[in-house]
C-alpha cells in the first residue's frame, strides 16, 4: 500500500512539473528550460541526500546515470515529435509505451500481481491514453506519418527505460543505495544537456514568467523521481510504474484550473479510469 501511495504521489508531482515545464516552453526554447530546471534542482537534491544519507555506492550512481541518459533521450525525442505535429497521436503513444514496457519487464522478471491489481494496471494504461488525447483546432490538419509514430514509440521507450533502470537501481546493494541513483540521473542528464546546449543554437532562454515556471518544474521533477525510486523499493515494477505514469492526469487538472481549458468527454473517461486504477491497485 505504501509503494502505491508513493507512486501516486510521484505521478502527482511529476504532473505539476510537466505542467510547469510546458508553461515555460511556451515562452522559451526546450533545451535551456530543461537544462536550467535540472540545475536549480541540485540544492534540493543535496538536502534530500543529507536527510536520507547512506554511504555512496558506485553501482547506485551508475544505474542512476544510465536512467538519466534514457530519460533525457526520451525527453528530446518527445519534444521533437510534438514539434512535428499530431499531438493527439504522439502524447498517448508515448504515454502508454512508457507505462506498458515496465509492466512487461516486471511480469517477465517474475512479478505476479493479483488479478485485481492487474485490472487496475489495465485501467491505468487506458487512462493514460485517454487523458493524453489533447484537443486540437478542427481546421488544423494533423498528418500522421510512420516516422512520427516511430519517434513517439522511441520517446516512450526512453521514458520506460528510465522507469526500469531506476527500479533496478533501487534494488541494488540490498536496497541500501539511498537516493544516490537520483544524483546519478541528475548529473548524467545535466552533462548531456550541457553538451547539447553548447553544440546547438537552442533558442531563447527563459526569462521572467518562463524562468519562474522553470524554477518550479525542476524541483518537482527531481522530487517525483526520488518518490518513484522509494516506491519501487517496496513494490512491484509492473504496478508502481503505470501508477506513477498517471502524471498526465495532474497536468490536465491543472490546465482545467489555471488555464480554464474545457475537458473533452474522452478525457473525463480517462480521469474516471485513473481513479478506478488507484482503487484497484490499492486493494
Amino acid at each position: 500500500m505504501l509503494s502505491v501511495a508513493l507512486a501516486a504521489l510521484s505521478g502527482l508531482i511529476w504532473g505539476v512539473g510537466d505542467f510547469s515545464g510546458g508553461k515555460a516552453t511556451q515562452r522559451a526554447a526546450v533545451l535551456p528550460v530543461v537544462w536550467i530546471s535540472k540545475l536549480v534542482s541540485l540544492p534540493l537534491l543535496v538536502i534530500y541526500l543529507i536527510a536520507t544519507y547512506v554511504p555512496v555506492t558506485a553501482v547506485g550512481l551508475a544505474w542512476g546515470g544510465l536512467a538519466g541518459v534514457a530519460g533525457v533521450v526520451g525527453l528530446v525525442l518527445f519534444y521533437r515529435a510534438l514539434a512535428a505535429g499530431a499531438m493527439t497521436v504522439v502524447a498517448p503513444v508515448t504515454g502508454v509505451t512508457s507505462a506498458a514496457i515496465p509492466v512487461v519487464v516486471g511480469l517477465v522478471a517474475g512479478e505476479r500481481p493479483s488479478v485485481t491489481r492487474l485490472l487496475g494496471v489495465g485501467c491505468a494504461l487506458l487512462a493514460i491514453a485517454l487523458v493524453s488525447l489533447a484537443p486540437h483546432p478542427a481546421r488544423q490538419r494533423q498528418v500522421v506519418t510512420r516516422r512520427l509514430v516511430i519517434a513517439a514509440l522511441c520517446a516512450g521507450t526512453g521514458f520506460a527505460l528510465f522507469f526500469v533502470l531506476l527500479a533496478v537501481a533501487s534494488k541494488t546493494a540490498g536496497g541500501a543505495v539511498g537516493l544516490w541513483p537520483i544524483a546519478g540521473s541528475q548529473i548524467s542528464a545535466l552533462v548531456i544537456l550541457t553538451l547539447l546546449v553548447l553544440m546547438t543554437r537552442p533558442g531563447p532562454w527563459p526569462r521572467h514568467a518562463a524562468l519562474r515556471w522553470t524554477m518550479v518544474a525542476g524541483p518537482c521533477d527531481m522530487t517525483a523521481n526520488a518518490l518513484y525510486l522509494l516506491a519501487t523499493r517496496g513494490g512491484d515494477l509492473s504496478v508502481v510504474a503505470p501508477i506513477a505514469a498517471l502524471y498526465p492526469v495532474t497536468t490536465v487538472i491543472l490546465a482545467l484550473i489555471i488555464e480554464h481549458e474545457r475537458l473533452r468527454g474522452i478525457q473525463v473517461a480517462g480521469l474516471i479510469l485513473a481513479v478506478a486504477a488507484l482503487v484497484l491497485v490499492s486493494r
